[in-house]
């Protein structure tokens, strides 16, 4: 399971990276999405599409404001995918 954990949370890394155009190590777990690391909506939504595509889920509209740094997304994506 641990291994688990460290993959979906390097893949989530990756992803906001890509987006952001900057390399993963400079995301750290607790930066805020929008303060700390300038993501706008368009971009937000392009993360969540993303999650959506590489795992195969469907992330519930009501969760969409929680997805405010690494850590809270991490969180939300394995408790959906534990429950799928």
């Amino acid at each position: 399971m641990a291994a688990e954990n460290i993959n979906v949370e390097n893949d989530i890394r990756e992803l906001v990276a890509e987006i952001l155009e900057t390399e993963p190590e400079e995301i750290r777990n607790d930066a805020s999405f929008v303060k700390d690391l300038g993501m706008d909506s368009m971009m937000a939504l392009e993360v969540l599409a993303g999650i959506e595509k590489k795992y195969r889920i469907a992330i519930p509209e009501d969760a969409l404001p929680k997805f405010t740094d690494l850590n809270a997304t991490v969180q939300i994506v394995k408790g959906i995918l534990e429950k799928s």
